[in-house]
Order: structure tokens, then C-alpha cells, then sequence
């Protein structure tokens, strides 16, 4: 059967020389359209056929494709691309994910919340994108900048607010913080403060699936989402779940969320190859690259990823060209972006452009999605005061989930927490 990810009509082929026979190895690929500005379109893609590749014994059971416009022939149709309450349903989402940013950064500067928080202003139309379109038992895997991740799947404003105000009403008893966010009840698997040490847990909850299935019999479709930037595809960890998730088949989407930015280091500069996308295919699964500022664009991409997963084809590289609107994170003076680049996409504001596209379809009109800013605004400011409201942590949390033996180290003999001893801060400072 077709599928968006099938052979294009540009075909390459490239010679594979083992030791005792050539072997071919076919990439199809999709050009982009010339007129297109993106960082993946904008470099020519000379592919040499007569490079000589040296493998004992390379094989290919199936094609690799590459593919740059996934919704290319869509687009050309007059179909619409979403219905009315599918496209209110994003609205709302990508609404409350830019609503709930901002009022982060203000809670941030009255100083309700401490150290470092990344905002993911700009970048809705990925989150929204993919997530909406998974099940309660799917999984997701996020990063530093999480929040967004955690509304779109499921949790709580108000869980996610109290989290980020340290108290136990959040979703992690105030644990957790900003980089984070964690729910077992939403199968959301964590915020991760360092770069790249996500992919390995998303890879293993992929596994988990194809294992329930394959193995226990299970009736089991879940699939996993690992969300990750730009800068951590420059990271080991990277390259060695893609081969794992490649040579098991598992049910992943590997979606890299490019905002061109790994903090104040340039993509273009920190990458040999900046086109992302193109590392799937030499992993042996599909690579795409999509408009990151277009929720329509990402969430047909998202369809196809998703659906090939379930289908046990494997796993897939998306690369969503995105960009953020405030600086890395709220302590970042955003100095070091040109003013014209960051001008260039804002004047793409994917809430802007879904909104537009919701009107002139004639699927909403200014009351309904007025009606769904005001909603947000309520909720998000219900949110802060339940937050402000909720309790802080008993010291007696301190310990909790640190110690694999906490009887051993945290409680003492008496059986209670040794950081409830007066004097178990002396000479420290005041926990």
C-alpha cells in the first residue's frame, strides 16, 4: 500500500560493494520546492552514485526513503485538512501551551519560581502536532523545556503550575521542577535536564511495547514519542537508539524540535550536516523534514509516523524547523539572535497561522475562538492560584524516592526520617 512515506519520483541508486557481491541500496528522495526558505530546503542535495561504500554484507530488505514534503500532493488538493472540531481541538491546545508560558514567565520574575525555566513560546505547533494525536497509553519523552509536553498529553494545569512552584500538589509533590515533568498516569516519562538522556528511556518504552506484543501476546499498539533539539543530535546517545530502534523495528518517533539554537551556539555552526532528517535513512528508517511552524504540516506527518509505527514498520526521524520566541530560558537576555531572524519568525506565529487558516476554511469564527482564549485565560489564572495555594513539601519528603535502601542511609534507627532531627542541619545551610 502507497503511503506518504512510499518511493518518490526522484530515485537514486547507490552502489553497495561487499566482499563478494554488489549489493544496491535505493534512496528515494523528495526534493523541496525551490521557493522554500527552510534551513532543510535551502541547500542542493547532490548525492555522488559512484561512491564507493565498503560492507561485508550490506543488505536492504525494504527501500529507505527520505522525504522532505510529506503533505505536498495535499496541499495541492482543495480537501481540507482537518475538521471543525479536530481544528478547534488544536486551537485550544496550542492556546493553552502559549497562555501558560506566558504567565510562567511572570510567576518567574515575582519570584514564585526559582531556578532555571525554558519557555517553549513559538514552538506549539510540534507539540500539538504530534501528542493530539496519541492515545492515554502512548508514551511521550520530553526535555528541558517540558511544560508544553506535559498540558498537551493530558496533565493538569494545575499540577503542572504547582510543580513549578515547588509544591506538593504538583505533579511530581514539587520534586521536579521545571525540567521535570513526570506523570504515570498520563504516560508522560519525564522532563530531562541534560540533553540526549531522554532518547534512551523513550527507546526503552518502545521496546517495552514491541515486547508486550511480540512476546507476552499482549494486545498492545502503544507507541512512543521522543522529543529532543537540535543540539543533542550531536550526541552519541542519539545515534545509538536510532540503530537500536532501526534493527528492532520499534514502535518510536524520533522528533527533533530544530529552533536553529542549541542555547547561543548556531545550528549551522555546531553541525557538519545541519539537515537533520537525512540521518534516518542511513539508519534504515524514514527521515522528514516538515514545517515546524505549521500545526496542519506536522500533524500529517505526525499521521504517517505514528500509524507506520502501529502497523509494526518501525520507527521514524522527524525534523520539525521551528523556532522559540523568548531567549533559552528566562535567565537568557537573548542577545546573541539577529533581531531580523527572530522578526522573520514571528511574522510565522503558528497560533497566527492556524487561526487564519480556521476562519478563511470557515471551521471557526472570531467568537468561537475568543470564546476558547477566554476559557484558557481562566483556567491558566486558576491554575496559578491553586498553585500559590498549595502547600509546600514536608521536610520528610526530603528523602523520599533517593535511596534504594532509604532504611539504610535516610531513616533512622527510630524509624523516622533523619532530616526531621533538629540537628540534622548543623552547620549546613537551612534545608
Amino acid at each position: 500500500m502507497a503511503t506518504a512515506f512510499s518511493p518518490a519520483k526522484l530515485t537514486v541508486t547507490l552502489p553497495l560493494h561487499g566482499s563478494h557481491q554488489e549489493n544496491r541500496l535505493l534512496l528515494p528522495i523528495r526534493l523541496p520546492p525551490p521557493s522554500s526558505s527552510f534551513l532543510g530546503s535551502t541547500r542542493s542535495l547532490t548525492i555522488h552514485s559512484s561512491r564507493r561504500l565498503n560492507y561485508s554484507n550490506a543488505t536492504r530488505r525494504s527501500p529507505v526513503v527520505g522525504v522532505q514534503e510529506v503533505v505536498k500532493e495535499k496541499k495541492a488538493s482543495n480537501t481540507l485538512l482537518i475538521t471543525k472540531e479536530e481544528g478547534l481541538v488544536l486551537y485550544e491546545d496550542m492556546i493553552l501551551g502559549r497562555s501558560f508560558e506566558d504567565m510562567c514567565a511572570q510567576m518567574y520574575y515575582r519570584g514564585k519560581m526559582f531556578g532555571f525555566v525554558h519557555l517553549y513560546n513559538g514552538q506549539e505547533a510540534v507539540s500539538t502536532g504530534f501528542i493530539k494525536l496519541l492515545t492515554k497509553s502512548d508514551s511521550v519523552v520530553s526535555t528541558y523545556r517540558d511544560h508544553v509536553h506535559a498540558l498537551s498529553k493530558g496533565v493538569s494545569a494545575r499540577a503542572v503550575m504547582s510543580e513549578l512552584f515547588g509544591k506538593v500538589t504538583g505533579c511530581c509533590r514539587g520534586q521536579g521542577g521545571s525540567m521535570h515533568m513526570f506523570s504515570k498516569e498520563h504516560n508522560m516519562l519525564g522532563g530531562f535536564a541534560f540533553i540526549g538522556e531522554g532518547i534512551p528511556v523513550a527507546t526503552g518504552a518502545a521496546f517495552s511495547s514491541k515486547y508486550r506484543r511480540e512476546v507476552l501476546k499482549k494486545d498492545c499498539e502503544d507507541v512512543t514519542v521522543a522529543f529532543f533539539g537540535d543540539g543533542t543530535c550531536n550526541n552519541g546517545q542519539f545515534y545509538e537508539c536510532l540503530n537500536m530502534a532501526a534493527l528492532w523495528k520499534l514502535p518510536i518517533i524520533f522528533v527533533v524540535e530544530n529552533n536553529l539554537w542549541a542555547i547561543g551556539m548556531s545550528h549551522l555552526r555546531a553541525t557538519s550536516d545541519p539537515e537533520i532528517w537525512k540521518k534516518g535513512p542511513a539508519f534504515g528508517m524514514p527521515g522528514v523534514h516538515v514545517d515546524g511552524m505549521d500545526v496542519l504540516k506536522v500533524r500529517e506527518v505526525a499521521k504517517e509516523a505514528v500509524n507506520r509505527a502501529r502497523r509494526g514498520e518501525g520507527p521514524t526521524l522527524v525534523e520539525c524547523e521551528t523556532y522559540r520566541f523568548r531567549g533559552h530560558s528566562l535567565a537568557d537576555p537573548d542577545e546573541l539572535r539577529d533581531a531580523a531572524e527572530k522578526a522573520k519568525y514571528a511574522a510565522r506565529d503558528p497560533i497566527t497561522a492556524l487561526k487564519k487558516y480556521l476562519i478563511e476554511n470557515k471551521l471557526a469564527n472570531e467568537a468561537d475562538l475568543k470564546s476558547i482564549e477566554k476559557k484558557i485565560d481562566e483556567l491558566v489564572e486558576e491554575a496559578v492560584e491553586f498553585a500559590d495555594a498549595s502547600p509546600q513539601p514536608g521536610r520528610s519528603q526530603l528523602l523520599e524516592n533517593v535511596f534504594a535502601d532509604p532504611k539504610g542511609f535516610g531513616i533512622g534507627p527510630d524509624g523516622r526520617y533523619r532530616c526531621e532531627d533538629p540537628k540534622f542541619t548543623e552547620g549546613t545551610a537551612q534545608v
